[in-house]
């Protein structure tokens, strides 16, 4: 079943904060007092959302390159 419009835009928001939040945490400008494993949980959760979402067959034009490149830097994050 095919999204509508809307339900697109809403997703690749919802994506792009994904992006936005490993991003952040890698960067350790969040989560910045949280343990190690609750980081790295954090990072997975949110890479695993990504690649869910962008997996799917209905996106129009919509620009991946940061969700990949997400992926990549949350794949290779290991917190400590």
């Amino acid at each position: 079943m095919s999204r509508t419009t809307e339900e697109l835009a809403q997703d690749y928001t919802a994506m792009g904060h994904s992006v936005d939040l490993i991003t952040a945490v890698i960067a350790g400008s969040q989560m910045a007092d949280e343990d190690a494993s609750e980081r790295q949980d954090c990072v997975d959760r949110n890479v695993e959302h990504l690649e869910l979402m962008k997996a799917k067959t209905d996106w129009g034009s919509e620009d991946m390159t940061a969700t990949t490149n997400a992926i990549a830097a949350g794949k290779g994050y290991t917190a400590s």
